[in-house]
C-alpha cells in the first residue's frame, strides 16, 4: 500500500515532520512498520497551502528516500496545512499523474489503500463523473477518479456526504459486477483551511490511521520536551502510522470513522457509504 501525512497547525517548515520523528514519514518510505509491505518506494508527493489561491504541488518517480530534491524544498517550504504521500503502486504505472495528492482548485486529496478489481469496474465508475471534470482527469489512478467522483457529488460543500456517497458507487457499481470487498483504504481530502480523514473498508479491516494527542496535553505529559513548543496549540498530525514511539502522543481512528480538523474544531464521527444523491449513468 501506500503511506501518508496530513498536518494542520501554525505554519511550520515541511522538514519538521516529513523528517523528524524515530519513524518519520520519508524512513517509511523503507521501513514501514504497519504498512501492507515496508517498501513504499513508486513515488510521492507533497501538497501544500500557502501565499497562491491553489495549493502547490510537487510529484516525482524517485523513492522519496532518495530524492534530494524533497529535502531541498522540505528545508524551506513553511504551510499551516500540508500533505505528503508514499507510493506503492497498485496496477497503475509508476508516474507523475498517478502519483498523489491530487489537486483541483483549491482541493488536495490522498488515499492509502485500492478499489479492487478497478479495470472491471473503472468504466461505470468514469462514466459517472461529472462532464466538466471529466476533462481534468490526467492519470491511470484508482484514488484519481474517486476523487472526481467525490467533486462530483458535491466535494466542495460537503465533503463527507460526498465521500460516502462516492464510496458508495463502488460498492454498488462492484455488487453489480461480483467484485467482492471493492473499497479499502484511508483518505484525507482539504480545502485549505480543514481536513477530512476517513477510515473505511467493505471487509471491515481498514488500513491503519492515527492521530496526535492535543499539544497542550502533550506539553503535560512531557514538560521536558522542548520541541512540542515548536507547535501552536491547535497543531495536529493524521497519519498511516505514528512518527516515533512516544507514549500518549499517538491514537487509533477507529474502524468506519472519519475526523474534521480545522483551526478551531476537531471532532470524528461515524462514517458509512451511501447510494449518490443524484442519478449517475452506468453500464450493466
Amino acid at each position: 500500500m501506500c503511506r501518508w501525512l496530513a498536518y494542520s497547525g501554525a505554519p511550520i517548515v515541511l522538514e519538521e515532520v516529513l523528517y523528524g520523528g524515530t519513524n518519520s514519514l520519508v524512513d517509511q518510505s523503507l521501513h514501514s512498520r504497519l504498512g501492507a509491505e515496508p517498501t513504499n518506494g513508486d513515488g510521492f508527493g507533497v501538497g501544500w497551502y500557502g501565499a497562491a489561491n491553489n495549493p502547490g504541488v510537487f510529484h516525482s518517480i524517485e523513492p522519496a528516500w532518495n530524492d534530494q530534491n524533497l529535502r531541498e524544498i522540505a528545508g524551506h517550504i513553511s504551510s499551516p496545512l500540508f500533505f505528503m504521500h508514499i507510493r506503492a503502486a497498485i496496477g497503475s504505472a509508476v508516474q507523475q499523474t498517478n502519483c498523489h495528492p491530487f489537486r483541483h482548485d483549491r482541493w488536495l486529496f490522498m488515499h492509502n489503500g485500492y478499489l479492487n478489481e478497478f479495470a472491471t469496474i473503472k468504466r461505470d465508475l468514469v462514466l459517472a463523473v461529472d462532464p466538466s471534470l471529466y476533462p481534468h482527469i490526467q492519470g491511470q489512478a484508482d484514488t484519481e477518479v474517486l476523487f472526481y467522483l467525490a467533486l462530483s457529488f458535491g466535494l466542495e460543500d460537503d465533503p463527507p456526504s460526498a465521500i460516502e456517497q462516492a464510496v458508495g458507487l463502488v460498492e454498488a457499481v462492484a455488487e453489480r459486477h461480483d467484485v467482492p470487498h471493492p473499497f479499502q483504504g484511508t483518505i484525507a481530502t482539504a480545502d485549505g483551511e480543514s481536513v477530512w480523514a476517513f477510515r473505511y473498508s467493505s471487509e471491515m479491516n481498514s488500513r491503519s490511521l492515527f492521530y496526535t494527542t492535543d499539544v497542550p496535553t502533550l506539553r503535560e505529559l512531557y514538560p521536558e520536551r522542548t520541541d512540542l513548543h515548536g507547535f501552536s496549540d491547535d497543531a495536529r498530525l493524521i497519519v498511516s502510522e505514528p512518527l516515533g514511539d512516544v507514549a500518549g502522543v499517538w491514537n487509533e481512528v477507529p474502524e468506519s470513522t472519519y475526523g474534521i480538523v480545522s483551526p478551531d474544531h476537531a471532532e470524528m464521527r461515524p462514517f458509512k457509504p451511501k447510494a449518490p444523491s443524484i442519478s449517475v449513468a452506468v453500464g450493466a
